[in-house]
């Protein structure tokens, strides 16, 4: 079977937001500490604000922004072996 971009596109996105939900997940259930902090520490990388082009007749914004916490990183890892294994 011929390994296409798109499947590990789609295996990235699938693990990192499994992984994310339970990051989510655990840090409502798991006690302040040490443990929680890990869980809920998250990098969010994006455009803020959003970049907005005016032109006079149309106007566009873009912007995005990525909330990564540990497990969602992981769960991308994750993704990028079950390709592999495909």
């Amino acid at each position: 079977m011929r390994k296409s971009p798109l499947v590990l596109v789609i295996c990235v996105l699938v693990g990192g937001l499994f992984g994310g939900l339970l990051g989510e997940i655990l840090t409502a259930i798991t006690p302040s500490g040490v443990i929680h902090n890990i869980f809920t520490q998250a990098v969010n990388p994006g455009l803020s604000p959003p970049v907005t082009i005016d032109l006079w007749l149309l106007k566009f914004t873009f912007g995005f922004t990525v909330k990564m916490n540990l497990l969602s990183f992981i769960g991308m890892l994750l993704g990028v072996f079950i390709y592999k294994q495909i």
